[in-house]
């Protein structure tokens, strides 16, 4: 149950679900603590990507006479690092493990728990997250040495920052979840995860800005869920956004939470008698 409900019982059942997060986070934290090695190496990749980006638009940039559409060398690497920070703590890696996770049987295990196995999922997460701060943060000062990014943060768009990141992490996650439970019905779900991902990648403002994409493609990120997950948030820490479009921004962000909350609620029970029946 993911969808709250306002009776007795289900406050009780959230409460229960909360006491067990001191656990689960607990022990996935030692359990990223055993591979960091491993998962610092993983961090190397996504660090290369927005490194990637910031290059290649900051020289586009000089060569259009020192900005293209409104964004200067200096802006973009704000941008960039931002985005590093900001896809760092809201990126899952659940779609990749699902299909796994049905076929060799692992869910046989979660099933027999009286939580549901969405907030193991959420404490592996964040306690991974937690961990690689230790790559990423380093990483954001040689890359503020190397491309002097320039910052124009008020109090305000701080503020409003840290609530449109929580709720892109929700969005994403539980965006990502929803899809992950193709795997129930489909045993190779490599195609969708590809064509999620390369859509995402495009959508989410990591490829570029979203005010840099063609109008029509701008046009359908304001409504999918994808750049209120990723490029929301790194706008409206820089103070990109006026306070209409924050609000829109957060009320988008709600609706997408509040759908794919729903989906999960609704399809997971049939996901779970389905995987029983596999397997039996």
């Amino acid at each position: 149950m993911l969808v709250p409900t306002f009776t007795w019982g289900a406050v009780m059942h959230w409460l229960r679900t909360l006491q067990a997060y001191p656990a689960f986070l607990r022990i996935s934290l030692l359990s990223n603590l055993q591979y960091r090695a491993s998962g610092a190496i993983w961090m190397i990749g996504s660090i290369l990507e927005p490194v990637v980006y910031l290059t290649v638009w900051s020289t586009v940039a000089r060569s259009q006479g020192g900005s293209v559409g409104g964004y200067t060398p200096e802006e973009f690497a704000a941008y960039y690092m931002t985005l590093l920070l900001v896809n760092h703590l809201t990126f899952t890696w659940v779609m990749h493990e699902f299909q796994y996770r049905v076929q060799y049987g692992h869910f046989s295990f979660a099933l027999l728990r009286p939580i549901h196995p969405i907030h193991e999922d959420i404490a592996l997460n964040l306690s991974f997250k937690a961990v690689q701060l230790a790559v990423i943060l380093p990483a954001l000062i040689l890359l503020g040495l190397a491309f002097h990014p320039r910052f124009d943060l008020d109090p305000l768009s701080v503020a409003l920052f840290l609530p449109a990141l929580a709720m892109g992490f929700l969005l994403r996650f539980l965006f990502e979840w929803t899809l992950a439970m193709a795997a129930f019905w489909t045993t190779r779900v490599t195609a969708i995860n590809q064509s999620y991902f390369s859509v995402q990648m495009l959508l989410s403002g990591r490829v570029a800005p979203i005010s840099l994409l063609p109008s029509w493609v701008a046009a359908a990120a304001g409504f999918l869920p994808f750049y209120y997950a990723s490029g929301f948030p790194v706008e409206v820490a820089l103070g990109r956004l006026s306070t209409d479009q924050v609000l829109r921004g957060f009320g988008i962000q709600l609706v997408w939470i509040t759908v794919a909350a729903a989906v999960i609620s609704l399809v997971w029970r049939r996901s779970a008698r389905k995987f029983t029946a596999v397997g039996s």
